[in-house]
């Protein structure tokens, strides 16, 4: 039956439309109060068996009722059909200006009636807090709670106040929010530091771009400094002094560099060391790498910008395929600093990653989740294969209007810049409002410049200047407006044309490059010509943009070294059968790397699901046992003192005694002369003797306390934490260590997961060391004032 409803999946969503419509005329006789009770209703229905398929028809009824009354807008059926889709655990592809957010009131009603919580989660803090405040009042209306874990003035919330705003009906949040949430409620070292309930339903928003393109960076939890090293400065140095093709060799196309034979000689007669590559020279090498990567595959106002802040300047990474800035977000490994050091900024210290997980991930630890987008279909295989979301397509309210010409490819990028600026003027005189999108901050500072050139007033919206985004971007469809804007501009925001546009044509948006994934384009078009408003979209294209750069064939790359731009006396569009596939060739190879990649992420990542679940799993046990936890240090003393035992290495008598010192107990004076060390269960049994005196000192102190617990839980907290920031870091470095071997003969997943396997029994037998070393080996003190301190050591 599921196959056949994976067949024909609009038939059985026409049918469920069917049924909310014939609720329509019932539901619009209610008052208001008697709308308000249908919740309480459907709860009562859900407790005595029926289930939220059951409710649907008459729970989406209801939600365009109070749509219509709360909102003034009445859901168009094809909103309906979007809603449908996204309850039965999967993507509806909604053109833009369709009305996503509206679609996705009904969905979260129906499924926050069950009191688990839903949450949708948006790209940017601005859209939650809007559609929170917007929709929220529908959500009220009908009895339920709306929460929105940021504060207004921008600071941390407290555990107290997130606990309150998770456990509302439905969370408004962002996908980075939720994440570093998820994170932070894992490194809480009591009850009152969690906050986050089970997670129940998520509908996602611009899924493609939460799911796909940002699931390679994973969200990372940084601290715990490192020494910070003091050879960045004198590595950058050296990086200047090398020259590229002699010490060096730079695949731009495919995004590599690598060190000669020659730049090693330089670099070791620099260092004034025999061989870079000796072990003790690791630093010097690894120092190298990080600077050849920094100066040869990051650019700046591509990948990074400098920003001047309070306290100086600052690197701040750009998202390639939002031209967002990724705040709070660094390269790790020492990359970062190394880019600093390229841009002579003042150096951030070196962390150590303490807790990560990858939007993939975090996503499939929800019961359910779907998503809304205007650009996913092209995905639809990923999306089945990794999360079981089928990509439905929902037909427009109006017919599409707008018109997609086929793109103009140049050989050069002048070329094609200056034919994109012909098509603006052009435009521009006739009065249509332009929108021009493109892939860098880098060149919307040129493109803002040739137009100021050309005295034609404009905006310009990029990493640099996004305070007024969705102010910018509805101004945009205004009569002779211009704006020049990286693709991240408009998601979520409507575009409105003003008075006599659409009887010139509409919005006229301009792409000035193919961006590497062809969703990115379709969102660049979807921007113009919404819920059937005439529109026009042209990408104007050259041979040394990155996609074609990257991912084009040889002979392209051929072609364009031996063009001489001179020969033309104009600039000339290419055509011809040859040409005419290019662009959707290099971007099929871009989808298709890029797909590769985030499977391998994915891979990478499933090794770290497993040992994080057994982390948290492990701590949540401590932290929510209700009985006291003796049963749980009877057993780590057990394993841990039966294996240093087992060991055989507690057969003299002073490195029994100072085995002891350092793992049990300061307060032993001597072994007993009667002990036979060669008895391993006479030994076993001391041991035992002088741990639990141990502990029963430290019980006799807290128990007039009422402290026991919450010592004993933060003791043995303390060293899972300590060692999984450890464990953490490792897999980190391993993942970038390991992956130069995707050359060699061996498989780097397989070579990963036995590491990973490897340090992950040795950073167990490690955590019940430490346990007991924080159990027995801690002070005790009681303060003047009367308070408990511990010490651990």
């Amino acid at each position: 039956m599921d196959m056949f409803k994976r067949l024909r999946p609009m038939k059985s969503v026409k049918e469920l439309l069917h049924q909310v419509n014939s609720w329509a005329e019932q539901i619009e006789l209610l008052t208001d109060q008697q709308l308000r009770d249908k919740t309480t209703t459907f709860k009562k229905r859900l407790e005595q068996g029926e289930t939220l398929d059951d409710l649907l028809p008459e729970a989406y009824a209801v939600v365009r009722e109070a749509d219509r009354r709360v909102l003034g807008m009445f859901p168009y059926d094809v909103q309906v059909m979007g809603a449908i889709v996204m309850h039965q655990g999967h993507i509806a592809e909604m053109s833009t200006g369709e009305g996503k957010t509206l679609t996705a009131t009904m969905p979260i009603y129906l499924n926050a009636l069950t009191g688990e919580g839903v949450i949708l989660v948006t790209t940017n803090e601005y859209l939650a807090k809007r559609d929170a405040e917007e929709m929220g009042q529908v959500y009220e209306f009908l009895g339920l709670s709306i929460g929105v874990p940021f504060a207004a003035d921008g600071e941390d919330l407290e555990a107290s106040d997130k606990r309150v705003i998770y456990a509302s009906d439905i969370i408004y949040t962002t996908n980075s929010g939720l994440g570093f949430d998820y994170l932070i409620d894992n490194l809480a070292s009591n009850e009152e530091g969690k906050f986050l309930r089970p997670f129940n339903y998520a509908i996602i928003d611009e899924v493609d771009s939460v799911l796909l393109d940002s699931a390679q960076t994973p969200l990372i939890i940084s601290g715990s400094p490192r020494v910070q090293s003091n050879y960045y400065g004198m590595i950058n140095t050296l990086m200047t002094t090398m020259v590229e093709g002699e010490d060096y060799i730079f695949k731009e196309e495919k995004g590599e560099v690598w060190l000669t034979e020659i730049g090693a000689h330089s670099a070791e007669a620099y260092l004034g060391i025999d061989n870079l590559y000796a072990k003790n020279n690791g630093e010097f090498a690894r120092h190298l790498i990080y600077a050849l990567r920094a100066h040869k595959l990051f650019k700046r106002d591509k990948d990074y910008i400098v920003r001047q802040g309070d306290m100086g300047a600052e690197v701040v990474l750009l998202d390639r395929a939002t031209g967002r800035l990724m705040e709070l977000t660094k390269l790790q490994g020492g990359l970062h600093q190394a880019i600093e050091a390229k841009e002579l900024v003042k150096l951030s210290p070196e962390t150590r990653a303490m807790a990560s997980v990858t939007y993939q991930s975090l996503f499939r630890k929800f019961k359910k989740i779907s998503g809304m987008t205007g650009t996913g279909k092209t995905a639809e295989k990923e999306f089945l294969d990794t999360f079981g979301m089928q990509v439905i397509q929902i037909p427009t309210n109006r017919p599409k209007q707008r018109v997609d010409y086929p793109d103009n490819l140049y050989v050069t990028l002048p070329e094609k810049v200056y034919a994109s600026l012909e098509c603006i003027r052009t435009y521009h005189a006739l009065g249509n409002p332009l929108l021009i999108f493109v892939g860098s901050v880098e060149m919307s500072e040129l493109y803002s410049n040739l137009l100021l050139r050309e005295g034609i007033a404009h905006n310009l919206l990029n990493a640099n200047n996004v305070a007024r985004e969705a102010e910018m971007i509805a101004e945009s469809g205004q009569m002779g407006a211009v704006t020049v804007a990286t693709s991240m501009a408009g998601r979520g925001t409507d575009i409105k044309l003003g008075p006599g546009v659409a009887e010139l044509g509409g919005l006229v948006v301009v792409g000035t490059e193919r961006m590497e994934s062809q969703r990115i384009d379709l969102q660049i078009r979807g921007r113009s010509g919404r819920q059937g408003d005439p529109g026009i979209s042209k990408f104007f294209v050259s041979l040394e943009d990155d996609v074609i750069k990257k991912f084009g064939p040889e002979w392209v790359h051929n072609f364009y070294k031996d063009y001489n731009v001179e020969d033309r006396v104009h600039y000339q569009e290419l055509t011809g059968r040859r040409y005419r596939k290019l662009v959707e060739k290099a971007q099929r190879a871009s989808d298709s790397a890029s797909r590769f990649s985030r499977r391998q992420t994915l891979e990478y990542a499933e090794c770290m699901n497993i040992q994080r679940e057994l982390i948290y799993g492990q701590r949540d046990h401590l932290i929510y046992q209700d009985q006291d936890l003796n049963e749980t240090i009877d057993s780590v003393l057990h394993d841990y003192i039966e294996n240093v035992v087992k060991e055989g290495s507690l057969t003299k008598k002073e490195d029994l005694y100072h085995f002891i010192l350092n793992n049990i107990s300061f307060q032993i004076d001597q072994i007993p002369e009667n002990l036979d060390l060669l008895d391993e269960r006479a030994v076993a049994s001391l041991i035992y003797h002088f741990a639990y005196e141990e502990l029963n000192r430290k019980k006799e102190i807290l128990e007039a306390f009422d402290l026991v617990r919450y010592f004993q839980c933060l003791a043995m907290l303390k060293a899972i934490d300590d060692n999984w920031v450890e464990q953490v870091d490792y897999l980190q470095q391993l993942q970038q260590a390991i992956g130069g071997q995707q050359a060699s003969r061996k498989n780097p997943i397989v070579e990963y997961y036995q590491e990973a396997f490897a340090g992950f029994e040795a950073m167990k037998s490690q955590i019940k060391k430490d346990m007991v070393r924080n159990l027995l080996l801690s002070q005790i003190l009681v303060s003047p004032d009367g308070e408990i301190v511990a010490h651990f050591p």
